[in-house]
Formats: C-alpha cells, sequence, structure tokens
C-alpha cells in the first residue's frame, strides 16, 4: 500500500506537470494535495512497517514529537488543500464567468501557500508546547507511529493547554472548513439540478464526485480524531482512525481522482501511447 501510495501520487504530480491539458487551477490543487499525501504517508508507513515486521520500534523522544509535528502538520495541509478545491468547483460550476477573473494567476498560488503555511505554524505552536512536557514514563506508546493522544498519555506534566489548544483550532478550522464545503456543495447541487438535460448534470457532477469522496473519508475521521485528544480516549479507536487518514487515503486518493477524472485517465493513455 505505501508502494502504490507513493507511485500513485508521483504519477499525479507528474502528470499535472508535465501535461498541457492538466495545467489548470483544480488540477494545481491537486498536485499538491498529492504532495501532501506523500508526506504523511513518508512519515508513517516506514515505522509502522518496521513495528508490523518486528512487533516493536524504538524512537528516541526527539524524533517522535518531530513524527508527530509532520503528521499535524501534513493533516492541517490536506483539509486546508481539500476546502479550496471545494470553492475552486463552486465557482467553476456555480459562477463560471467569473471563474477566470476571480481564480486567476496569482490567487491559486496565494491560496496554496496559505495551506501550507497553516500547517506548519499551527501544528508548531502546538509541538513547542509538547517539547517542553515532562515524559516520566512509561515509555512505551501503544500506537504504530507518535499520534498526539498517545504521546501525551506519556507525559507527567499538565497537558491540558495542549488539549484546549487542539481542541480550539478544529473547532475553529475543521467545523468552519466543513461547513463552509457544505455551503458549497449545497449551492452545487442546486446548480447541477437547475442543468436541464440529464447527460449535463451527469457531466458537471462527475467533475466534483471524486473530491467529494475523499472529503466524507477524510474529514469525517479528522475531526473525530482530534476533537478528543483528552486522556482516556480511546487508543484502539484512535489507532483505527489514524491509519485510515495516514494510511488508506492517501493510498486511494491517486485511484479515486484517476478513475473519475476523464482528463487524467487521458493525459496517461497520451503518455503511454507516446512512449510506447
Amino acid at each position: 500500500m505505501y508502494t502504490a501510495t507513493i507511485a500513485g501520487n508521483v504519477v499525479i504530480i507528474a502528470l499535472v506537470s508535465t501535461s498541457h491539458q492538466l495545467h489548470s487551477t483544480m488540477y494545481t490543487f491537486l498536485c499538491h494535495l498529492s504532495i501532501a499525501d506523500i508526506l504523511i504517508s513518508t512519515n508513517i508507513a516506514p515505522n509502522m512497517l518496521q513495528v508490523i515486521l518486528l512487533g516493536r520500534s524504538s524512537i528516541s523522544a526527539r524524533y517522535c514529537i518531530t513524527q508527530s509535528y509532520f503528521f499535524g502538520a501534513s493533516a492541517i495541509i490536506e483539509s486546508c488543500l481539500l476546502t479550496v478545491m471545494s470553492y475552486d468547483r463552486y465557482l467553476a460550476i456555480c459562477k463560471p464567468l467569473h471563474y477566470t477573473s476571480i481564480m486567476s494567476h496569482k490567487l491559486p498560488h496565494y491560496l496554496v501557500t496559505c495551506c501550507w503555511m497553516s500547517g506548519f505554524v499551527l501544528s508548531g505552536l502546538t509541538h513547542i508546547l509538547i517539547a517542553e512536557f515532562d515524559f516520566c514514563g512509561p515509555n512505551a506508546i501503544d500506537h504504530f507511529f507518535c499520534d498526539l493522544a498517545p504521546l501525551l498519555e506519556l507525559s507527567c506534566s499538565d497537558t491540558s493547554i495542549v488539549q484546549i489548544q487542539v481542541s480550539i483550532a478544529v473547532i475553529i478550522m475543521g467545523l468552519f472548513q466543513l461547513v463552509f464545503i457544505i455551503v458549497t456543495y449545497i449551492c452545487i447541487f442546486i446548480s447541477i439540478l437547475q442543468i436541464s438535460s440529464v447527460t449535463g448534470r451527469k457531466k458537471t457532477f462527475s467533475t466534483c464526485s471524486a473530491h467529494l469522496a475523499v472529503v466524507c473519508t477524510y474529514y469525517g475521521t479528522m475531526i473525530i480524531l482530534y476533537m478528543s485528544p483528552a486522556r482516556g480516549y480511546s487508543l484502539n479507536f484512535n489507532k483505527a482512525l489514524s491509519f485510515i487518514n495516514s494510511v488508506v487515503t492517501p493510498f486511494f486518493n491517486p485511484f479515486i481522482y484517476t478513475l473519475r477524472n476523464k482528463d487524467i485517465r487521458f493525459a496517461i493513455r497520451k503518455t503511454i501511447f507516446s512512449n510506447s
């Protein structure tokens, strides 16, 4: 799954970078989503594989906090990118005449920059506090990587400030983005229903169906995962949700977008036949 995840996302990045047909705003966002998938999967999967093969894995406290930081950062980046992609689909379907003027050449780059900055900064604020905590034992994490909840379980310091900070960040960012996505898709569905032909409705819906499938999977697990980082939180439930976010979602994303997107399928066929 890890190999397929890297290969699938690298293929999407290569296609978007080299195919003139895919040089549009939607595919620019998709390219950055693939980079975020590679980051989150590479941060987690190698250590997870070591745990599976050896039954355990030793990790230093500094590297553990670093791994948790990059997981948090990539999770925020991915959620922000999915929100930006929903806005792009809203403009393309509901405001087609204004799409080019609103989604100018610079705006997509600004939005992408904000997504990456939000992830690294917000996750950094949390893990700066965690780095100051005392970890006095036990020193075994019941997880396949250094996730936030099991990491806080090991600290003998007062972790309430981090729990409050993470919950507030999830409520403000996570719920705001979720509500934003819901509103944009309500507008999208209304616009689709106003299309007279059945073929036109199906064609329009196909441009956002892949994104909607990824959003439902990703946001559903992410909000549940980070709304309750407090002590006593079910670690088995945490591990299941973390596995979906860090392994399953990055694995399926390239296939969802490839199978549901005719432009990407055409670019793949064109590349294969031109090299054969």
